[in-house]
C-alpha cells in the first residue's frame, strides 16, 4: 500500500517476493507497473529485471513473474558482480546473467525485443543481452562494438541494425515487428536505420538469452560487459510510438530512484 491505496497486484507480487519494504523503491515499481499496463506494453513484457534492493537475491527477479524459479525467468549471476543500488555492475571480465529464456520457445517470429539501461560510458567491445547460434543467427545487443550500436534479429548479414555510437549511457531498445522492419532506438529515439532486409527464423534462435554477455551456441559466456545495468527486458517487438513510450515510463522510474542518466 502507497499513501493508503492499494498498489497494483503485480507491483506488490514483485516486492513481496523480493522483500522489499522501502517505500521510494515501492513507489517507483507500483507507478512503473501501472504506465507499462496504461501504455498498453505489459503484455508484451516476457521478463523484466528493474535491478532494485542492492543485493543479488532482489536483482535476480523478474517484475512479470516473481517466482524464484527458472521457468519465471529469474536470473542466476555468474562470475564477478557488484551490486547497489544503482543496479548490477559487470565486471567485463567473467560476469553474466542467465535469463532461461529461450526465444524459440517464448518469442514468435518477426515479433521481438530487448532492452538494456546503461550506466556506464564504456567504450569496450561487449554484448549487453543475447543468444548468438551458430552461423550468422542470433538475437543480440551490442550498445558498442567497434564503434557501433548494433541490434542482430535474427540473421547478422541481412538482418542488423548499426549506427555510430561514442558514448553507452542510456536506455538501448531493439524491436523487431516484422519481416520488414527491424529498429534500433536510444532513450525513446530511433537511431538505427529501418532495415527492410530482414530475414532469418526465430526458431534457430535456440539457446538461453544472457544479460551482459552472450550465450555462444553452447551455453558459453563471451563478449563480457562492464556497463552498469539498470533495467532490462525481453518480450514483443514495440512499435515507434511504443518505443518511446516505453521510454518515457523507464526513465520515470529511474528518476524516482534518482539513478536516471
Amino acid at each position: 500500500m502507497a499513501g493508503g491505496v492499494p498498489l497494483d497486484p503485480d507491483a506488490q507480487a514483485f516486492l513481496t517476493a523480493a522483500g522489499i519494504t522501502d517505500a521510494t523503491i515501492t513507489a517507483a515499481i507500483d507507478t512503473l507497473v501501472l504506465d507499462l499496463k496504461g501504455y498498453g506494453l505489459w503484455t508484451k513484457m516476457k521478463a523484466i529485471y528493474p535491478f532494485v534492493g542492492g543485493t543479488a537475491t532482489t536483482h535476480k527477479y523478474n517484475l512479470k513473474d516473481p517466482q524464484d524459479t527458472n521457468a519465471a525467468f529469474r536470473l542466476v549471476f555468474a562470475g564477478g558482480w557488484t551490486h547497489s543500488a544503482n543496479g548490477a555492475q559487470p565486471n567485463g571480465t567473467n560476469a553474466y546473467a542467465d535469463t532461461f529464456l529461450i526465444p524459440s520457445i517464448v518469442l514468435s517470429q518477426n515479433n521481438t525485443h530487448l532492452s538494456y539501461y546503461s550506466r556506464t560510458n564504456s567504450l569496450t567491445n561487449s554484448a549487453e543481452i543475447g543468444f548468438v547460434a551458430a552461423g550468422n543467427d542470433r538475437l543480440l545487443m551490442n550498445i558498442y562494438f567497434s564503434g557501433s550500436y548494433n541490434s542482430d534479429q535474427y540473421n547478422l548479414l541481412t538482418g542488423r541494425v548499426s549506427t555510430p555510437n561514442t558514448n553507452t549511457i542510456g536506455f538501448y531498445n531493439a524491436n523487431r515487428t516484422s519481416a520488414s522492419s527491424h529498429k534500433a532506438y536510444k532513450n525513446g529515439n530511433q537511431v538505427g536505420s529501418t532495415n527492410t532486409g530482414s530475414s532469418g527464423s526465430i526458431l534457430i534462435i535456440n539457446g538461453k538469452i544472457y544479460l551482459s554477455a552472450d550465450n555462444n551456441t553452447s551455453g558459453i559466456a563471451s563478449n563480457f560487459s562492464n556497463k552498469q545495468c539498470a533495467f532490462s527486458s525481453i518480450g514483443d517487438g514495440l512499435t515507434d510510438t511504443e518505443a518511446a513510450n516505453y521510454y518515457t515510463a523507464v526513465q520515470l522510474f529511474q528518476t524516482t530512484l534518482g539513478r536516471q542518466v
